[in-house]
């Protein structure tokens, strides 16, 4: 499902805290110390201080009942804080809210993280079909519409680095499976301007996705809009493209005015000092 996430060397203790952590969610649901001990890289005793340390902080909860871990209130307080300031949700809310009216489709709004996509935001369709994404869910960025458009329009570094995490897992006949088929993708998405996935990630589930930019090209995520062959075919759900195109450029420029209020400033004073 993409990149190895585990702490690198340097990252030291808080890096091996952030691995457990990980590690408990990757369960999503309540889990028991044995189940968390079978997949870990620690030593049980290092496992269990990691363990006892977080539920101190807050970061994990413990059911004395039920012996399990749990993520804690706490991290709910800092995933709010960080959907808040740090994701494009609250700016691209009413934009997605539009197109999800406009389209009767499921609409998504996702982000990179860590060469893998973060689902941040979505609106289901007005007949609802059943998928794998959901907000806050983590899914590979090779073989999705929305993971896709965001490694199109990287940096060359960056796009190398995120080309090196994926893992190419066949999750149907229609998933690449090769770098050199996904950095063909990514040239024809480029020319294009927009990400198509054909059943590449789940049967019978098709979209659209349109890289979210600043004016200076910088990606900032990548919006879609999702449909089933049940009901509709491409032709039907590429005439949306130049409508998601518009959408992804308004959340662009909004969140450009948000994220970088010193490059308008910038720009007041130098007008300022040219009268």
């Amino acid at each position: 499902m993409g990149g190895d996430k585990t702490a690198v060397a340097g990252d030291g203790t808080i890096g091996k805290a952030c691995d457990v952590l990980d590690q408990v969610a990757a369960f999503e649901r309540p889990v028991r110390f044995a189940e968390l001990l079978d997949r870990s890289n620690f030593p049980k005793a290092t496992l269990y201080r990691f363990l006892q340390v977080l539920t101190n902080q807050g970061m994990l909860s413990y059911d004395p009942e039920r012996q399990t871990y749990a993520p804690g209130m706490r991290l709910v307080r800092l995933a709010h804080a960080a959907w808040t300031q740090s994701s494009l949700a609250p700016i691209a809310r009413p934009f997605l809210d539009a197109l999800s009216k406009d389209t009767g489709e499921t609409v998504h709004l996702a982000q990179l993280d860590s060469s893998q996509v973060l689902y941040v935001d979505k609106r289901n369709a007005a007949q609802p079909i059943e998928m794998y994404s959901q907000a806050g869910k983590v899914g590979p960025a090779y073989c999705t519409g929305v993971g896709k458009a965001m490694m199109a329009f990287l940096d060359e570094d960056s796009l190398n680095e995120a080309v090196s995490q994926q893992s190419y897992h066949r999750f149907t006949d229609k998933t690449l499976t090769s770098e050199a088929a996904l950095r063909a993708d990514l040239d024809l998405i480029r020319q294009r301007g927009y990400a198509i996935d054909d059943e590449e990630h789940e049967p019978g589930i098709i979209c659209v996705a349109c890289p979210v930019l600043t004016s200076g090209s910088r990606m900032l995520g990548a919006i879609s809009v999702t449909g089933s062959t049940e009901r509709m075919d491409f032709n039907q759900l590429e005439a949306w493209v130049p409508r998601v195109r518009r959408v992804a450029e308004q959340i662009g420029a909004e969140a450009q005015a948000w994220r970088f209020p010193e490059t308008r400033a910038k720009v007041s004073n130098d007008r300022m000092q040219a009268t």
